[in-house]
């Protein structure tokens, strides 16, 4: 599996920005931090510091996801953000394009992760330590042999959405990691943060950021 990394270098999509947040549309293939080693310092953060300098980290998405991420431009917004996180008052929702159509149009995945140590970073489903890892989904469409689903994570697990998806038989197009041998045939992975809802940490006023799908 080749996944050397070329990020791109289109120029970043700010949805909003006050006070004390900035939102991103995060593009696909981008790392949200920094990884290991000199060929991974290019990521989101890193590029949105150079306009917002107190830009502070709040949450993640995967390299290969595009999509809403928001950062705090300070301390107490960056520690408001994070307990919703940690709480789970945020509510985020995607858009995924996956192999196969599933026989219902709306359905459950609760089924337990845990990282799959010899093959990390890749996680796995385990009832006996894995923790608790939930995603509502819904069938929007059908193309041919792939449906485009909504999906609706009630936890933050690692790569939930991706393992949940291979789960149930339908893993999400494109995915270098979930997908099988075919994943280089789609330009990118078909996951997409379309929605994210929070309080704003100004005045707690419930703030919905949206960034289109762009697939």
């Amino acid at each position: 599996m080749d996944v050397t990394y070329s990020p791109p270098n289109d120029p970043l999509v700010i949805l909003h920005e006050d006070a004390e947040v900035v939102v991103v549309d995060k593009p696909a293939g981008l790392l949200s931090v920094p990884g290991r080693g000199e060929h991974l310092t290019d990521c989101l953060i890193t590029r949105l510091q150079v306009g917002f300098p107190q830009a502070l980290l709040v949450h993640r998405l995967d390299r290969d996801t595009s999509g809403v991420m928001v950062f705090g431009l300070t301390p107490y917004a960056q520690r408001h953000l994070a307990k919703q996180f940690q709480d789970r008052l945020t509510k985020k929702t995607y858009i995924a394009q996956v192999h196969g159509v599933p026989s219902d149009k709306t359905g459950t995945v609760d089924l337990p992760l845990i990282v799959d140590w010899p093959n990390r970073p890749l996680q796995m489903v385990c009832h006996e330590t894995g923790k608790p890892s939930v995603t509502d989904w819904r069938v929007t469409k059908v193309q041919g042999e792939f449906a485009r689903m909504r999906l609706t994570p009630q936890t933050g697990r690692t790569h939930q959405l991706r393992v949940h998806m291979q789960a149930i038989g339908h893993p999400i197009v494109g995915d270098p990691f979930y997908s099988g041998p075919d994943w280089d045939d789609h330009p990118r992975m078909m996951l997409h943060a379309e929605e994210l809802r929070f309080r704003h940490p100004q005045n707690g006023q419930s703030t919905r950021m949206r960034a289109k799908t762009p697939f």
